[in-house]
């Protein structure tokens, strides 16, 4: 039995490489994540044009992020389970030709339903790649470096907002959101090259059946607890972040030149957070959960109290952005600890209840923005997110997993 505190190295064979090589895999795989994180979130930034564009509402265009994620989320647990067997090389090469073809449709699509259905078919592999990424590039370095290689990959989540989110942010107000998409689209092709290029033969492992990857949370106790902070967290995050760049524009006229900032301290503000959490999780798991998370909560005041100010903008935004990069790694560590036997598949629960949680908080944001105002997802984030944290702090360290 493993102790929820305990962090493990997934059981998952390791394929012999040259370092050289099985870090350049790494990278690729790091590369992967960017071009996965930035098409998802890369509408938060755009939602004011996009909606403009396309005639929808704010609340609308936010479903882009809502599609995405339902897809990401739902159909994990069955793509993995149903690709069990096939070469793992061979499944990520084939997600990212999905993403670099839904990159390009979205780009030159006539109309909002296109780009809904298109962004359904790209969470899909956008899901199964949360779900064998980090453990391709545990399998690829020696064992004794395998948790650094998962720490160099989840660093792409704050390369992603640090460059990705802003960047694509910054070429929509050069050009416009098309460009935007048609250029990531390029992106992807070259990591779909990267990974071909660089990644070894990798015959799948760890992987389980449909019933058994639903079984998990029913018979592993901290798992399962896992999971239902995961959910709290993210409708929280996500319900009050995809709705940033609405919120600052009615309460401080901001441009897209300081909204372009805001994201990139924010994405600095993560990479802090995750080499914060590095440091921390292997010392508590709990405690590193707890405390990013009323970090978080904190932000989210910050940002309704002194957020009328350019300077209480960026304050806030970067605390925010530490907080998050400090609550994803715990939770992500937390999610290995728990079902260290079964790593795929409980990463494709992780995978479901994140990213449908993604969707979700953009679904009900935005019926919060239509209906009562901008000013509400705030309040919703800080709900959200003080329940995960005092779940996380009422659950003793004496949870174990029964598997």
């Amino acid at each position: 039995m493993t102790t929820q505190e305990e962090t493990n190295t997934p059981a998952t064979p390791h394929t012999q490489l040259s370092p050289t090589r099985g870090w350049l895999g790494v990278a690729a795989i790091t590369a992967s994540l960017f071009v996965f994180l930035t098409t998802e979130l890369m509408p938060i930034g755009l939602l004011t044009p996009l909606s403009e564009s396309l005639d929808v509402s704010v609340g609308a265009a936010g479903l882009m992020v809502t599609a995405q994620g339902v897809a990401a989320g739902l159909g994990v647990p069955f793509i993995v389970a149903w690709t069990r067997r096939v070469n793992r090389r061979r499944l990520l090469t084939t997600l990212l030709a999905v993403l670099a073809v839904g990159n390009l449709v979205t780009s030159i699509a006539p109309n909002y339903p296109l780009i809904l259905g298109t962004r359904l078919l790209m969470g899909f592999a956008s899901g199964v790649f949360w779900a064998i990424g980090v453990s391709m590039a545990m399998r690829i370095v020696p064992e004794k470096h395998a948790n650094r290689a998962a720490a160099v990959v989840m660093s792409g989540i704050s390369v992603a907002t640090v460059v990705g989110i802003p960047l694509g942010t910054l070429l929509e107000g050069v050009s416009d959101w098309r460009t935007t998409f048609l250029i990531w689209a390029g992106l992807s092709a070259l990591v779909f090259l990267a990974v071909a290029f660089t990644i070894p033969s990798l015959p799948s492992s760890n992987a389980v059946s449909v019933r058994e990857v639903f079984e998990l949370p029913l018979r592993n106790v901290p798992l399962r607890v896992v999971l239902v902070m995961v959910v709290l967290f993210v409708l929280g995050h996500f319900g009050a972040y995809t709705f940033v760049r609405p919120y600052l524009e009615e309460t401080t006229s901001a441009g897209v030149g300081f909204i372009t900032v805001v994201l990139i301290v924010f994405g600095v503000g993560g990479a802090v957070g995750n080499f914060i959490g590095g440091q921390t999780v292997a010392k508590s798991l709990r405690g590193s959960f707890v405390v990013g998370g009323l970090l978080l909560v904190a932000a989210l005041v910050m940002l309704l109290t002194i957020g009328a100010s350019d300077i209480g903008v960026v304050a806030a935004m970067a605390v925010w952005g530490i907080a998050f990069g400090v609550v994803q790694l715990s939770q992500i560590n937390m999610t290995l600890s728990a079902a260290p036997e079964t790593f795929e598949a409980a990463m494709s629960l992780n995978t479901m209840a994140y990213n449908t949680c993604i969707a979700l908080g953009a679904l009900i944001g935005g019926l919060f923005v239509d209906h009562i105002g901008v000013d509400s997802v705030i309040w919703f984030g800080i709900a959200l997110v003080a329940l995960a944290v005092t779940l996380r702090a009422s659950t003793g360290r004496r949870d174990t997993s029964l598997t």
